[in-house]
């Protein structure tokens, strides 16, 4: 069992808008057993049905993962990343697709608009592709991956980068057998 920080999060925030789980899904067009199973810690958080949820409560996506908040700078030293969730499909966490683990790099940002994010990026099988309001920029660090968006699929290398809507249909996965290390910012409107 991880860390539930994020499920207890987003069970408090449903609670005290009044919605049922149930009530949420609806909201949201996530399932509900994906809402139980992250309110619980039985599944990683996951990007696409955070962003979502997040979306129909009215929140930031930064409420559900942030430890803290501070006004002003936030300065993540290369020592401090912390790791905030552990993937193995960007949609409900569970699909046998490649591991993505995320670290935050302004999780103590107070009010911010865009979610950067330290993403290592395991070779796995190919998952359903993610589609949520905002848009995404990824700048690929080490290694090489595969942006599928839409019907195009784009290799991109260490130095490449790519910007896109995050409304079409998308997956970023390993482009080869080895890992990959990308900078990824996502902006998500509440």
């Amino acid at each position: 069992m991880h860390d539930n920080r994020t499920g207890e999060k987003l069970s408090t925030l449903r609670e005290s808008l009044g919605l049922s789980v149930e009530q949420l899904a609806e909201r949201s067009g996530c399932d509900a057993a994906v809402i139980e199973q992250l309110e619980a810690g039985e599944v990683a958080a996951s990007l696409a049905p955070l962003i979502k949820i997040t979306r129909a409560l009215g929140c930031r996506l930064g409420t559900l993962l942030d430890d803290d908040t501070r006004m002003g700078p936030v300065v993540t030293r290369a020592d401090e990343l912390e790791s905030v969730a552990r993937l193995k499909s960007l949609e409900t966490g569970t699909a046998d697709g490649g591991q993505l683990t995320f670290s935050s790099l302004a999780a103590g940002k107070s009010a911010r608009h865009m979610e950067p994010f330290m993403i290592a990026v395991q070779p796995g099988a190919a998952h359903a592709l993610s589609t949520h309001e905002g848009e995404e920029f990824i700048h690929v660090l080490d290694g090489a991956i595969e942006v599928e968006y839409g019907k195009e699929t784009h290799a991109l290398v260490a130095g490449d980068s790519i910007y896109y809507d995050s409304i079409v249909p998308h997956q970023v996965r390993a482009a080869a057998e080895e890992p990959a290390r990308i900078l990824a910012v996502v902006f998500a409107p509440v």
